[in-house]
């Protein structure tokens, strides 16, 4: 099975299954001297683990980490990082009846189609739980780049149609998660955590969006033509589940204005930076960062699985009714909030190694 790694200089392999063993990865090219906040990577994990609030699967897993190489006394060495996050409450028998069943818009008939054969225990690798090893190694990403003062930010706004009507901007992780849905706005937080709950005694799912801001990068990085920064976020953020939508920016909505509206006028003072009147380009211009806030909003359907029966077919193509089982989240969001800040710093310490290497200053 190819597409198990990402990264070109970072670079970050993950393995295992969500009811098998356990999770885990490999983060190579990490540079060598980073004094890791293990606490700051656990709280991470914390952010994205199941069963921390009713909005959530009820499945517990304390996702602890284990180390196992690339880090002696606390700091990194430069060689190849590996870690473990053991299944501690994995319930594989949920899946018993799917074993010849394709669950609709999940990855069961996909997987048969291309390997001939698949993990029915919670989708095995196509499970978001694989998400885990991706915030593992966001988290030493993230302390990589606050060395050189970037921040990420991510937050929930909006849950189907409740929405925040102000514009993205950065907040504080304490203001995100003043909210289980980690909406910054508590009236609009309270609003979409009833949503959720409706939709949840429904027996029924609900999607919606997530906005990343990152602040602190320079002009410069990236990489123009094929790998624009803005075409690595997305790589990155498409290969995260249950992504059907990215905007940079304005987005759709920049379309909807006419040019001069939408350019950013360059603007400066004396003994200032460089920067824009508006950001519309959301920080990337010509597929490289520009100085101002990258913007980031990521959109992500309503969970598959849903506890109703729904009509499908087997493998041999007979008609069957598929009942919905298990442990499930009814809103993917409030977890997905971390998995959106971990992408945007996987691929940003990437173009920031990458930038090293063909700068002498």
């Amino acid at each position: 099975m190819a597409g198990n790694s990402f990264g070109s200089i970072f670079r970050l392999t993950t393995f295992g299954e969500s009811h098998g063993a356990g999770i885990g990865g490999i983060i190579d090219g990490c540079p060598s001297g980073l004094l890791v906040d293990f606490d700051a990577i656990q709280l991470e994990l914390n952010r994205r683990k199941p069963g921390q609030s009713k909005l959530t699967t009820s499945r517990k897993e304390e996702d602890q980490v284990e180390w196992l190489s690339g880090i002696f006394e606390g700091k990194t060495t430069g060689s190849p990082i590996g870690f473990l996050i053991r299944n501690a409450d994995p319930n594989p028998k949920d899946y018993d009846h799917l074993k010849s069943t394709y669950r609709p818009s999940h990855a069961d008939f996909t997987y048969d189609a291309k390997y001939g054969f698949r993990d029915h225990r919670g989708g095995g690798r196509s499970s978001a739980r694989e998400t885990a090893c991706r915030v593992v190694a966001g988290g030493i990403a993230r302390q990589l780049l606050a060395t050189e003062g970037v921040e990420a930010c991510a937050y929930v706004d909006r849950v189907q149609n409740i929405e925040m009507q102000d514009a993205p901007k950065f907040h504080e992780r304490s203001t995100v998660d003043a909210s289980p849905v980690r909406c910054p706005d508590l009236s609009v937080a309270a609003e979409m955590e009833k949503r959720i709950i409706e939709v949840r005694a429904q027996g029924e799912t609900v999607g919606g969006s997530v906005v990343a801001v990152v602040k602190g990068i320079p002009a410069g990085w990236g990489e123009p033509v094929f790998d624009k920064l803005q075409a690595v976020l997305a790589h990155a953020m498409w290969s995260l589940p249950a992504v059907k939508a990215m905007e940079i920016g304005s987005g759709f909505e920049g379309t909807r204005m006419i040019g001069s509206e939408h350019n950013d006028i360059w603007l400066k003072r004396d003994g200032e930076k460089a920067r824009t009147k508006t950001n519309h380009s959301g920080g990337i211009q010509g597929g490289i960062s520009n100085g101002q806030d990258i913007v980031v909003r990521v959109a992500f359907k309503p969970v598959s699985t849903i506890m109703q029966t729904q009509k499908s077919i087997d493998q041999q193509g007979h008609e069957v009714e598929v009942e919905g089982k298990g442990r499930h989240d009814p809103c993917v969001l409030p977890r997905a909030v971390p998995l959106v800040e971990a992408m945007a710093m996987l691929v940003l310490v990437d173009e920031w190694l990458k930038n090293r290497t063909v700068r002498l200053t």
